[in-house]
């Protein structure tokens, strides 16, 4: 097992802790091992790209360690009120439709890696998570506008982006497979 695999798994083995940190209400807690999970996630593609360790299974579990620790996260903004539930919906569609993509994708034979604008939209989730988690996640900056509710828009606002980003350059590939 590579040193970026391992990385990656810790990251799936710290989302159990970080729900229960949530459920028990030590915020502070859910956010420092938010925080220490997306860190492992910048520095697992940094080190399987400067080692050449870049793997089969690090291409497929790396994303999907990404979604579960930020999907973690949404639901208990959901059942706190913190995101609005048309916000984390979004978040799921643009997945479950960019995953569809990359299935029609390899059927036909081709791969559709992650490209910046995927990237991009991970590196933003994950701020505005860790915002969320903050204690001043409620702080009002006027006409009922809450740090929380910006965060949350800028999510949308890039989930939005990124996934109407792949549709487009893919379009020819979901015309031709239609």
């Amino acid at each position: 097992m590579t040193v970026p695999n391992m990385l990656t798994l810790s990251r799936v083995a710290i989302i159990p802790v970080f729900v229960v940190s949530m459920v028990m209400g030590w915020r502070v807690a859910a956010l420092v091992l938010f925080s220490v999970a997306s860190l492992t996630d910048m520095l697992d593609g940094y080190l399987a790209r400067r080692m050449g360790q870049v793997t089969k299974f690090g291409k497929f579990m790396d994303p999907l360690a990404d979604k579960l620790l930020v999907f973690a996260a949404l639901v208990f903004f959901l059942a706190e009120g913190t995101m609005a539930a048309w916000v984390a919906l979004l978040v799921l569609a643009r997945e479950f439709i960019i995953s569809s993509l990359r299935m029609v994708a390899a059927s036909a034979g081709t791969v559709i890696a992650a490209d910046w604008s995927g990237k991009v939209k991970t590196t933003v989730q994950i701020f505005c998570v860790i915002g969320i988690l903050t204690p001043w996640h409620l702080t009002n900056f006027g006409h009922g506008i809450r740090l929380c509710d910006v965060a949350s828009w800028l999510i949308a606002a890039v989930t939005l982006w990124s996934g109407t980003d792949y549709l487009i350059r893919y379009r020819k590939l979901l015309r031709e497979n239609m």
